[in-house]
């Protein structure tokens, strides 16, 4: 497959794909889907672009395959070091040793309704990286991105096991801070927004930026004004060691968690006092019950074979996906252009309709527009470049992205 010529139909890529032993799904054989040559990345890596009509105009894109049954191959989760941070796709992939990346979840861009605070840059859904679990999602009503489909939540995710297999699951926040006066369910771990009377939690994941944001907003509206009932409790190896009517920042150490609350979860934390024991423990669950090696927020739009319902049919943009196939042992990362002269946008429904005649059975949507970036490392390249056009022809910072690791090299 990978000496093929240019594909220049769907017929043809459908003969490729069953080559590949992955089939094309036959609704997508009225489109004239042009894809060029296989170039090989690395073992299990391959690179491609294509472009096709659609609704609003001509397509440009870029896609990876990912074959999570090569044992050259791995996948995880890239961040810069800080759940409240952002970097580019490119020197985050560089830095880990990446040989392909795309952006992955929406962040908090912008708090420009609450005048005096600070955007935190942090993603909206849960994350996991090197299995390890970095954060919880925040309320659906406190979201960033365009409006979620019927069904799904905040807490949906893309992920891949430790039996390294690929699945769209949903992570769940399982977490407590036991106290003298008994049992605190957490409402957050390192989120930018809590739910109306909760308690969530920051650990040194978060970073430095500040706090304040998680109690703005409301179960009804992200723009709502910021809470004025807050309280936060420094907890160091088991023992309160400070605490503070309002939310702060700077680095968190890791013998550390810093509680924070809003209304009835700030009342209840003011009833700890300096040196009473508090035990903090805090976990994401798996919906499916699988361990993950990583994990990234996403809002799903295929399932099963098929698009979901309510997505989207008329707002068209760059868009940025990852998807699924042959039983979660293919994974398919694709970013397009942004630029309005060489790429005229997808709507959602149409993402879930290409990554389907891409050969994917499950897909979500990742963030989109400015953020939308794929970056390849060429063969005996020192580092990655980005293939596709994002809006500006520049690199917005984001907050994670999934990174392709190979310990083999380019055929």
């Amino acid at each position: 497959m990978r000496k093929r010529t240019a594909l220049n139909s769907v017929a043809a890529f459908a003969a490729a794909l069953a080559l590949a032993g992955t089939a094309a799904p036959a609704h997508g054989a009225d489109r004239d889907v042009r894809l060029s040559a296989a170039a090989p990345v690395a073992p299990g890596v391959d690179y491609r672009s294509f472009t096709f009509p659609a609704s609003h105009g001509s397509v440009t894109g870029h896609l990876v395959t990912v074959d999570l049954a090569d044992s050259h191959v791995r996948t995880d989760l890239l961040y810069p070091g800080a759940v409240g941070a952002r970097s580019p796709v490119s020197g985050m992939a560089n830095a880990r040793g990446a040989v392909a990346a795309v952006n992955g979840d929406f962040f908090n861009i912008d708090e420009s309704q609450h005048p005096g605070v600070e955007a935190t840059g942090a993603p909206v859904g849960p994350a996991i990286a090197a299995a390890r679990h970095l954060k919880a999602a925040v309320p659906n009503s406190q979201r960033f991105g365009p409006a979620l489909p019927p069904g799904d939540t905040t807490e949906d995710v893309i992920g891949v096991g430790v039996d390294r297999t690929a699945r769209l699951d949903r992570l769940k926040l399982r977490g407590a801070a036991l106290t003298p006066d008994g049992t605190l369910p957490l409402a957050g771990l390192n989120q930018y927004a809590l739910a109306e009377g909760g308690i969530g939690a920051f650990t040194a994941k978060w970073g430095s930026t500040s706090r304040v944001r998680a109690t703005c907003g409301s179960d009804a509206r992200r723009g709502d004004p910021c809470s004025t009932d807050t309280h936060e409790v420094t907890v160091r190896r088991g023992r309160v060691v400070a605490t503070a009517d309002t939310p702060g920042r700077g680095p968190i150490a890791a013998d550390t968690t810093v509680l924070v609350g809003r209304e009835a979860g700030a009342q209840q934390l003011r009833k700890l006092s300096l040196g009473e024991p508090v035990a903090v423990s805090h976990h994401l669950e798996a919906v499916s019950r699988v361990p993950y090696a990583f994990a990234v927020g996403g809002y799903p739009i295929r399932r099963g074979g098929a698009p979901l319902p309510g997505l989207d049919t008329v707002a068209a943009a760059a868009r940025t996906s990852a998807g699924i196939g042959d039983s979660g042992h293919r994974l398919y990362l694709l970013a397009l252009d942004g630029n309005a002269e060489t790429s005229a946008g997808l709507t959602i429904a149409e993402l879930a309709d290409l990554m389907g005649e891409l050969g994917a059975t499950d897909a979500v949507n990742l963030d989109g527009g400015g953020s939308s970036t794929l970056a390849v490392r060429d063969p005996g390249a020192a580092s990655v470049t980005v293939k596709n056009r994002p809006p500006g022809s520049f690199e917005r910072p984001v907050p994670n992205g999934i990174g392709v690791f190979s310990s083999g090299q380019a055929g």
